[in-house]
């Protein structure tokens, strides 16, 4: 496909959106990839270029996290290995299926995701009682939620927060900022699984990766400034918003 500087600079400026977003909200694949969709170029390709500019992004905020100590590394690591084996296995079976209907699918997870997160208003405000065990969460959910990114993908950060604060019953500051290593190991994840099969579309990746690099390292700086008064909001207006130019662009 033809790489203009005019494509260049808007999957740049997509892609650092999509970083800010991705770090306070957990949504930036579902900015990234409709925009990739958007270029012509095929659903796997898209799928797999999201990740190769994802993992940065992910990767940026869980470093920046870490050092400001906003994240313990303490029973990080078997979550992060539960993630990756997820993700690798749902990145392996896409690549056998036909994805043609990942350009309706896109619009109606947006809406899903922005009608859930609408009709609960107080979704994470405080902290609750954990309704399963951290092994069984770390067993089931995180596993599932990884294969749903090597499958899918767009929202999985904020399905890694949903998850821990409805069945983990943490608060939604504390689950988006665990949501970032799980979600940096499964973009990873499956990044590697699509090189080996030739889907990642380099050139439009490290441009974006770029993009992605700043606006995560911005995002994991401001995560705490508004807290989920800003992080709710964020995630259903980008989640309409692309929803309906997704949409629009299929009519």
């Amino acid at each position: 496909m033809d790489i203009s500087i005019e494509l260049i600079v808007l999957l740049f400026a997509v892609a650092a959106v999509a970083g800010w977003v991705d770090t306070l909200a957990g949504g930036g694949g579902l900015i990234v990839l409709p925009a990739l969709m958007m270029t012509g170029i095929s659903p796997v390709s898209a799928l797999a270029t999201n990740k190769c500019q994802g993992f940065i992004g992910t990767f940026t905020a869980t470093i920046t996290l870490i050092s400001k100590r906003k994240l313990s590394t303490a029973g990080l690591w078997p979550l992060m290995l539960m993630s990756g084996l997820g993700a690798m296995l749902g990145t392996l079976l896409i690549q056998l299926i036909d994805t043609q209907w990942l350009n309706w699918a896109v619009p109606v997870l947006l809406v899903l995701v922005a009608m859930y997160f609408l009709m609960s208003p107080n979704l994470g405000a405080v902290e609750k009682t954990p309704k399963i065990s951290h092994q069984k969460w770390k067993n089931t959910a995180v596993p599932a939620i990884g294969f749903y990114d090597g499958f899918f993908g767009p929202g999985t950060g904020s399905f890694f927060a949903a998850s821990s604060v409805i069945l983990r019953g943490k608060n939604l500051i504390d689950a988006t900022v665990m949501a970032k290593p799980l979600n940096f190991t499964s973009n990873i994840a499956s990044l590697v699984v699509f090189a080996f099969g030739g889907q990642v579309m380099w050139t439009l990746g490290f441009v974006m990766m770029v993009g992605q690099l700043l606006g995560a390292f911005v995002g994991a700086h401001s995560i705490y400034w508004g807290g989920a008064k800003l992080i709710r909001p964020l995630v259903i207006v980008m989640c309409l918003a692309m929803s309906i130019k997704q949409i629009v662009s299929l009519l």
